[in-house]
């Protein structure tokens, strides 16, 4: 009996959802999966479920292209409330701690610089990092005793925008991968001598996926099978604007895709140690180095061009 194929069809492209309050990741994950009757999905970048905003959505031969979107800075808005420390270090845990202790804004803009730039910081317990295999939170569900270390994250800017009352503020943050909002609530209320967590987080932008191209989860199970979804397919390459381009020929695509290397194109110099990205009428068709002159692919997108041999460059 032969293999029976993939379940789905080979949709490709990205999908950028506008995540609500209250579902998982994973569950937006497999609606988009659902949504596009698509053969292969993944997400670049968990969002908790008490979280809302930005989640992007790779479909097929994009899911190649997730690391250089979990690479990208995003951009988040959050409450901080002091007074109170929980399990989570958001509104979803138990109180652990509390102070009387509440910061003003003068001292709040005094520390933050502390909180920007290349610095160190321990996760939440109840989150994705690993331990012998084990994620953090399933260990904390548990009970079980353990103890995480602390990583280096970069924090490009971290900004007071309101302050609503004594107990709550409203703060911007750009950052790099791994940074957690919810860590930067906690230490910021101990570094003022109060108590701290994190409420209503919003994600407003992961590198190019942000508000104006976002379709809303609502939106999207609306249009289920519909053919109008195809309007919100965002192109396998979105990750990829800001690696050097080298513009091929057909000739050069048909060797690409059986992984042969081809002379490097445009007269161009590149670094040995620079990704490069093949492209022909704009599509991404591989990634890969250059070294003395020619082109080595390491990662190829399977994607229709739909071009000959005769095609000429372009840019």
């Amino acid at each position: 009996m032969g293999r029976r194929g993939k379940k789905g069809n080979p949709i490709n492209g990205w999908v950028c959802i506008d995540k609500p309050v209250g579902v998982t990741s994973t569950q937006v994950v497999g609606k988009v999966r659902y949504a596009f009757d698509a053969q292969k999905a993944g997400h670049a970048g968990t969002l908790d479920p008490l979280a809302s905003g930005i989640l992007a959505i790779a479909l097929g031969e994009a899911t190649k292209t997730v690391p250089y979107a979990v690479d990208t800075q995003k951009t988040y808005r959050f409450t901080v409330r002091w007074g109170e420390q929980t399990s989570t270090d958001d509104a979803e845990g138990t109180a652990i701690a509390t102070s009387a202790e509440r910061p003003g804004e003068a001292a709040i803009n005094a520390v933050l610089p502390e909180f920007t730039g290349d610095i160190m910081q321990l996760p939440p317990r109840f989150s994705a990092v690993k331990l012998a295999g084990a994620r953090a939170y399933d260990l904390a569900r548990n009970g079980e005793e353990f103890e995480l270390s602390p990583r280096p994250v970069s924090v490009v800017e971290f900004r007071l925008l309101e302050v609503l009352d004594a107990d709550n503020a409203v703060f911007e943050l750009i950052c790099g991968k791994g940074t957690y909002v919810r860590s930067l609530a906690r230490d910021l209320g101990l570094r003022l001598g109060s108590c701290a967590h994190a409420r209503d987080i919003r994600r407003l932008k992961v590198g190019p996926f942000n508000e104006a191209n976002a379709i809303s989860l609502d939106k999207l199970e609306q249009l289920v099978h519909n053919p109008s979804l195809s309007e919100h397919l965002l192109p396998v390459e979105t990750p990829l604007d800001d690696i050097p381009a080298m513009a091929i020929t057909g000739s050069d695509a048909t060797r690409l895709k059986r992984g042969q290397p081809i002379l490097a194109r445009n007269g161009q110099i590149y670094p040995s140690d620079t990704l490069i990205c093949a492209r022909i009428r704009g599509k991404a068709l591989a990634l890969g180095f250059v070294e003395a002159g020619e082109f080595t692919p390491v990662r190829i997108f399977n994607i229709p061009i739909g071009v000959m041999k005769s095609d000429v460059d372009y840019t």
